[in-house]
């Protein structure tokens, strides 16, 4: 069985930029420059949702002669149910450890 794809920061950041355009292909260099995320970060993100089902991948041709082909990824509609679910689950858990930290707010 194929491992969960944790739902840390660094996944929902993913989730979220890649829930902005669903149906578009991104270039995992783009989704680096995007999100702040290294490749030895970003990578294993991907490729955990992608053996999830969440995002589909595919070869892109190179756009200049000479160029490799690129790997690009985008959100299954599956995909793009859970991560909205998973976002959702996420904010008020985020709005909470902003509040912890606020002094006096507790």
């Amino acid at each position: 069985m194929p491992r969960l794809p944790n739902t840390s920061a660094q996944t929902l950041r993913v989730l979220a930029l890649l829930l902005e355009s669903p149906r578009s292909w991104h270039y995992g260099y783009a989704l680096s420059q995007v999100t702040g995320l290294k490749s030895g970060t970003l990578y294993p993100i991907l490729l955990r949702l992608a053996d999830q089902g969440w995002l589909e991948t595919r070869w892109a041709e190179p756009e200049q002669p000479g160029r490799p082909p690129r790997h690009t990824y985008r959100l299954t509609g599956a995909g793009a149910k859970t991560a909205r679910t998973k976002l959702a689950e996420a904010a008020p858990l985020r709005m909470t450890c902003r509040l912890a930290a606020v002094p006096g707010s507790r």
